[in-house]
């Protein structure tokens, strides 16, 4: 089994990547749809809620974006909850799949996490600056919160040396898919 993760910063094109990559080669954990999952639970919801110091209500996210932009203290806290809890559906996912030939893995905060030890592979996807916060703000994110989460994760030259592949992501969907497919064929 070959275990390969995918990082990069914020709107760098990770999603879009991890799926080219993994498709039809081997089951994608997504981070971000395991936090998108928390999001819907009501113990989740508590729990946060009791920590950043706000009133539950029906958007949660809306709360939380206003708890992080209003104190930085509270994006700790926050991935203080919601780290352990992803990592434990990542060993979930593990053991569910340990008999496939290649596992792909999206996870957002990999270097920052310290989780380079369970890869074989390592993909960094890097765009510029600009281009990542254009595609931020197309996703209906506000520049202040790109701002914010950018500046709270490493710099790109600091995890691109516990990366094995930089995959530089600025120009079209087809060169992307290419330049992931050639890493691939080095594995398969």
């Amino acid at each position: 089994m070959i275990k390969i993760g995918l990082t990069g910063s914020i709107a760098s094109g990770k999603t879009t990547a991890s799926k080219i990559i993994s498709n039809r080669r081997g089951p994608l954990f997504s981070a971000d749809k395991i936090v998108k999952k928390l999001y819907s639970k009501n113990s989740f919801k508590r729990l946060v809620s009791s920590k950043l110091g706000f009133k539950l209500n029906q958007n949660i996210k809306k709360e939380i974006k206003k708890k992080i932009l209003q104190k930085k203290g509270n994006l700790k806290k926050l991935e203080k909850i919601i780290h352990p809890l992803v990592r434990k559906e990542m060993f979930v996912f593990l053991k569910k799949n340990k008999d496939k030939n290649f596992l792909f893995f999206e996870i957002p905060l990999l270097v920052e996490s310290k989780l380079q030890k369970y890869f074989d592979v390592i993909i960094f996807i890097r765009s510029k600056n600009r281009l990542r916060l254009r595609r931020y703000i197309s996703n209906k994110g506000s520049m202040e919160l790109f701002s914010l989460l950018n500046k709270h994760q490493l710099k790109d030259s600091k995890k691109m040396k516990f990366c094995d592949h930089i995959v530089v992501n600025n120009k079209s969907l087809s060169i992307l898919k290419r330049k992931l497919l050639n890493i691939i064929k080095l594995y398969e």
